[in-house]
């Protein structure tokens, strides 16, 4: 289970779960999450990123760990919540839970490592406080 930290460096996305969203199952798939994990953490990046900053570089996934806790259903409202860790090089950890907002049940946790690319070159690029002070993270 994902401890969330209690500073200003959670980032919360809310999310309607969409009949498009919903599997054989009757319940969101889970390759939906997946989805959700990827969304919440680009809002992060380009809500709190200034327009200098996302011109100059990329993110790219290098690894997806999800755990599936409990199903989503159609109409649930849920909330994705996501922090980061401190990098290592040019490697960002992120962490992203994701709850049902009447319930507060966990749905799901996942840990994604991330690859900060510069834009021009698309090479990797070390992640410096520039980049972790944007999230509220000193190096």
């Amino acid at each position: 289970m994902l401890k969330i930290p209690n500073d200003r460096g959670v980032f919360i996305l809310e999310i309607m779960v969409q009949s498009t969203d919903i599997d054989d199952q009757n319940h969101v798939n889970n390759i939906v999450y997946l989805r959700w994990v990827q969304e919440v953490a680009y809002a992060h990046w380009k809500t709190l990123g200034s327009k200098e900053l996302l011109d100059r570089f990329n993110w790219v996934v290098l690894r997806h760990e999800i755990d599936y806790h409990s199903p989503a259903m159609l109409g649930d409202k849920v909330i994705a919540s996501t922090w980061i860790d401190g990098p290592e090089g040019p490697r960002q950890r992120r962490y992203v839970s994701i709850k049902r907002v009447s319930d507060n049940k966990s749905l799901a946790s996942a840990t994604t490592t991330w690859c900060l690319l510069d834009a021009q070159s698309g090479r990797p690029k070390r992640v410096t406080e520039e980049i972790t002070s944007v999230f509220g993270l000193k190096n």
